[in-house]
């Protein structure tokens, strides 16, 4: 039986039976694993050709109709109008589950156009949105800079009105999709207020003069990844999304919709890793009998399907919230943080049930430890996500505190 078929039939599916999804949702997950088994087949990527190998992928989820759950709108070929988080986060676990590069392109057409979805005009979606969608438009989110990663309101790439235009100058990295990009949603700042309330969000297509990608970045689980600068790009002000000084609001509404789908992907990993464990430890002889008779190493399985189990359930609450229309900054944050912190648990495991095999180059679980890695770094490391939610159960509690006091004074005046 092929690697691809056996990854297929050991699937557990029984946790679509949970509350938080509907019955559309399961046959999505059913209808997108199985044309995965039979389209994406765990080709090794070489980073020369990784670019072409996104393109192609890009092309093959537009043609098969996946990236309408991408965008926002049907009239732009979105699947509905509003982005269904649990259809993104069960998307990207299977294909994350069936190869990373594939889980990748889908993120990354979603991230670097949900500005557009979620913000942009209606001229702004007519013209970039259906291109998303098909798989013809391949796009990118500009967001951190060399010396703003994670602190997003110390950013220095700026950009100056200039009549009916804007300019812009400075640099942007780590920008996923770097190079093979047909637009990047670029946030910059132009100062209507210091710092995080002084940032803008703009369109820049790739073929404006003054934008060049100078430099390709190459990762441990190769992507298209670039260095971008700005040296007196003009483009026309129409190409602002939202109003000037709301670029900070458009990219954590973005990074909302997308950051519980990078806890999806890391679970797809995982659920990946664990099914190579199970199939290695239950053939592999050792001393009379199979690695999966050992209790060590029943222990290491129980394991790794309780985190999986905690991961899923924190990721499916989240997504739920979300399209119940909540708040979900703390809820998404502890999904992020748990799914990929557990999920390089998980696979370290499953590169130790291995042994020498599991640091094979190419090999799936060597495969999996490279992929998981910078998904604990992108969107928020790890460190980050604990601070967002200790800073929002404080903030919680600060209100409650405040209500309490609020009836407690009231009590007293009405006695």
């Amino acid at each position: 039986m092929s690697q691809t078929n056996r990854t297929t039939l050991l699937q557990d599916s029984a946790y679509l039976e949970w509350p938080f999804f509907e019955a559309r949702h399961g046959q999505l997950q059913q209808s997108l694993d199985s044309w995965a088994a039979q389209h994406l087949l765990h080709p090794a990527h070489e980073p020369a050709q990784v670019g072409a190998s996104c393109r192609a992928l890009v092309s093959q989820l537009g043609q098969a109709g996946w990236l309408r759950h991408a965008v926002g709108g049907r009239q732009w070929g979105g699947l509905q109008d509003v982005i269904d988080t649990r259809a993104i986060c069960l998307i990207r676990e299977t294909l994350a589950r069936h190869e990373g590069l594939a889980d990748f392109a889908f993120a990354m057409q979603g991230l670097g156009s949900g500005a557009i979805s979620l913000f942009g005009s209606a001229e702004q979606q007519a013209r970039y949105l259906p291109g998303v969608v098909s798989g013809a438009a391949i796009a990118a989110f500009a967001l951190s800079e060399p010396e703003a990663g994670s602190d997003v309101a110390a950013m220095q790439c700026s950009a100056v009105p200039d009549g009916t235009d804007y300019v812009l100058n400075g640099e942007k990295t780590w920008i996923s999709n770097g190079g093979i990009a047909d637009f990047y949603t670029v946030f910059v700042r132009t100062g209507e207020a210091p710092g995080a309330r002084g940032i803008s969000a703009f369109i820049v297509d790739a073929d404006t003069p003054g934008f060049s990608v100078v430099e390709q970045i190459d990762v441990i689980a190769p992507h298209p990844l670039a260095r971008i600068r700005f040296e007196n790009c003009r483009i026309p002000a129409s190409q602002r999304i939202a109003e000037a000084g709301q670029g900070f609001k458009v990219a954590m509404a973005t990074l909302d919709v997308f950051r519980t789908s990078v806890a999806a992907a890391a679970l797809g990993f995982a659920r990946c890793a664990l099914q190579e464990a199970l199939q290695r430890s239950t053939t592999r002889k050792m001393f009379g009998q199979t690695l999966a008779d050992f209790q060590l190493t029943q222990a290491k399985l129980a394991q790794m399907a309780m985190a999986i189990d905690s991961s899923a359930l924190l990721i499916y609450r989240a997504a739920w919230q979300r399209d119940q229309g909540k708040k979900v900054t703390k809820e998404a944050a502890m999904a992020k943080y748990v799914a990929t912190e557990s999920a390089q648990q998980v696979i370290d495991m499953a590169v130790q049930m291995f042994g020498g095999m599991g640091v094979v180059s190419q090999v799936k679980v060597e495969s999996l430890y490279r992929e998981i890695r910078a998904l604990r770094i992108y969107e928020g490391a790890s460190e980050v996500q604990q601070l967002i939610i200790a800073r929002e159960m404080l903030k919680e509690f600060s209100a409650a505190q405040s209500v309490q006091q609020q009836q407690e004074q009231q009590t007293r005046q009405e006695a």
